[in-house]
């Protein structure tokens, strides 16, 4: 008997195992670098519209707001935030700080984001904002 030259069975059914198993682990890399990049675009719209919501604030009133963009929920809260440091002794304060906390969720697992900022405000700035409403 004679054996020729080739591959066997086996030989050929491990191989195509290898490639299928290769192939598989492949795609599943490429499907979890897809499931990660939106979620990368959903967080970074997230903090996109919880900056917005901060920066819309001009002149800070103690509060709580909330409402939706898109598929997004947010959540802006602002506070007074005592600064004993800006009073001077026997005259009214000048200038008031406020806190204010912007709280964005999204998604079956309501992931959340959020940005603080601080404001200071003059009394006289206080003062224009509620003559103009």
């Amino acid at each position: 008997m004679s054996r020729q030259d080739g591959f066997t069975l086996i030989e050929v059914l491990v191989a195509f195992a290898i490639l299928s198993l290769t192939v598989v682990v492949a795609v599943q890399g490429f499907a979890g670098g897809l499931r990660l990049l939106k979620l990368s675009g959903d967080h970074q719209r997230a903090i996109l519209i919880a900056d917005q919501k901060a920066r819309e604030v001009v002149v800070p009133k103690e509060g709580r707001e909330e409402g939706t963009e898109g598929g997004f929920a947010w959540e802006r809260v602002i506070k007074p935030v005592p600064a004993p440091e800006l009073d001077v002794p026997g005259r009214p304060a000048r200038w008031r700080v406020y806190e204010i906390t912007v709280q964005v969720a999204w998604g079956e697992q309501r992931r959340t984001v959020g940005v603080t900022t601080l404001r200071t405000v003059s009394d006289t700035e206080q003062q224009q904002e509620a003559g103009r409403r």
